[in-house]
């Protein structure tokens, strides 16, 4: 399907900016902050109005409803219409953003992605000391909603590229395509498309309170039915307006479109940030055949779910047969640890980022003796002991004295074992750093494999200390 890759550096914004206006169904005043995150933080909402400030990051599996916009809703604490932050912090190329509200649904603005650039544009964008984790596809996904016959898939390309073809059968509105070649024009070609309605949809809405936020300032609206006299009065006090008349081009008067396309590329950027929510960053093109939504983030749920796949089972291509870059004795003359706890035996790449380690398992372990004698199976403990003491060549080799140092596990999360590790079996450790080195700590994330699958996984925090 694809391939886990690194490439250029994270980015955040140089500091905190806010922006304040109405949630477009809420009608309630709103201020939303952008505030700068570490690296591999990511993209995340926090409630600053609710007891605790609950935090929900922008993640597809926390999508609950994509009828007016996407919802996300964690832990029972709801966010309302995020494609368009999520537009803006992607088209801007940031990746760690922490997007403070308080009130459950970012300010309209003008329907549009405009004025989150400009804010984003203002704080400036500032370069992380770790690297961007990127998908290339390699294989074509797609998903298909049936009901609707809306259609999105990615394919191989050189960067992320997004097209959208829209067609809403109507005369007022047809068929329209629009097309994002790099996210780099995404500021000067996306970002200032709003988003729009139909008439129809208008009166509905309002009959059912669903736009208290909504003029004719931050939504194109299609007029694809004959207007009434009771209906012109309906939407005359809605908006605010002395008069309300249709122009020409079949769209309420208060507002000239920005493109001839505007609506196919208000769709484009519903789907970049839609996709967003997929977490990690995508090399291909994507082409969505009447996008919405519901088709965008189910098919964000899938590429998530399958960068997930891609990820656990992403086994390091190494020949074991190879001169390794350490042997077991140059590994000795780095770390303390010896028979029987010196628990792995080659290391075969070593970077300031990232290093990659095996280990032969055989009959002759001694923790085989009791674990389990009738049916022997690496213990846990020990497959995470090997991947820490990887970590800890990482780790010491940021130092000229290395035989000098000791090193100390501080903490372990999210461990998880997939596969029993049996006598015959070679392990393979990949640990990559999730944060700089800093103070001799080293926290990472670790992967080990046999057989060429995952067997177990565990994010490391360990902390180096001079024998004194």
């Amino acid at each position: 399907m694809g391939i886990i890759n690194t490439e250029n550096n994270q980015k955040t914004i140089k500091e905190a900016i806010s922006l304040t206006g109405v949630g477009l169904h809420t009608g309630k005043d709103v201020t939303l902050t952008f505030k700068p995150a570490e690296a591999n933080f990511g993209l995340a909402f926090k409630r600053v109005d609710l007891e605790g400030e609950p935090v929900i990051e922008a993640d597809a599996n926390y999508v609950t409803n994509t009828q007016r916009g996407t919802c996300l809703e964690k832990n029972g604490v709801t966010i309302q219409t995020s494609e368009h932050v999520l537009a803006a912090l992607v088209g801007m190329d940031v990746d760690n953003v922490i997007i403070e509200l308080n009130a459950s649904e970012p300010p309209i603005m003008d329907g549009s992605s405009k004025f989150f650039v400009e804010a984003i544009e203002k704080s400036g964008v500032v370069e992380l000391d770790a690297q961007r984790e990127v998908f290339e596809i390699t294989d074509i996904v797609s998903y298909v909603d049936e009901e609707s016959g809306s259609e999105i898939l990615v394919m191989p390309a050189k960067e992320y590229q997004i097209t959208t073809m829209v067609d809403f059968g109507t005369k007022v509105l047809g068929t329209q395509n629009a097309t994002l070649s790099q996210i780099s024009d995404f500021k000067n070609d996306i970002a200032n498309s709003r988003t729009f309605s139909f008439l129809h949809e208008i009166e509905m809405l309002l009959e059912n309170g669903l736009i208290k936020g909504g003029d004719l300032n931050n939504a194109i609206v299609y007029v694809d039915k004959e207007l009434s006299p009771e209906t012109m009065e309906k939407l005359r006090v809605a908006f605010k307006k002395d008069n309300i008349a249709v122009k020409p081009n079949g769209i309420l008067d208060n507002l000239t479109l920005h493109h001839p396309n505007e609506a196919a590329r208000h769709k484009l950027l519903d789907v970049l940030g839609d996709l967003a929510l997929i977490g990690t960053r995508i090399r291909g093109k994507v082409i969505a055949n009447k996008p919405g939504h519901f088709v965008n983030t189910q098919f964000a749920k899938k590429l998530s779910k399958i960068i997930k796949n891609e990820r656990r089972n992403n086994v390091p291509n190494i020949d074991l047969n190879q001169t390794p870059l350490m042997d077991v004795t140059q590994i000795m003359a780095m770390l303390p640890h010896r028979q029987p706890f010196l628990l792995i035996d080659k290391v075969f790449e070593l970077t300031d980022k990232n290093v990659i380690a095996t280990k032969n398992v055989t009959m002759n372990e001694e923790f085989f003796k009791g674990h389990f004698p009738g049916a022997p199976v690496m213990p846990g403990v020990l497959i995470v002991e090997a991947m820490a003491q990887t970590g800890g060549i990482l780790v010491l080799n940021t130092v000229p004295d290395p035989e000098n140092y000791l090193t100390f596990f501080m903490k372990m999360d999210n461990v998880k074992f997939k596969q029993k590790v049996m006598p015959g079996d070679t392990l393979i450790f990949n640990c990559t750093l999730i944060t700089p080195i800093r103070r001799g700590i080293c926290h990472m994330q670790g992967y080990a494999y046999a057989n060429g699958k995952l067997c177990a996984e565990a994010e490391l925090m360990a902390q180096i200390s001079k024998v004194k």
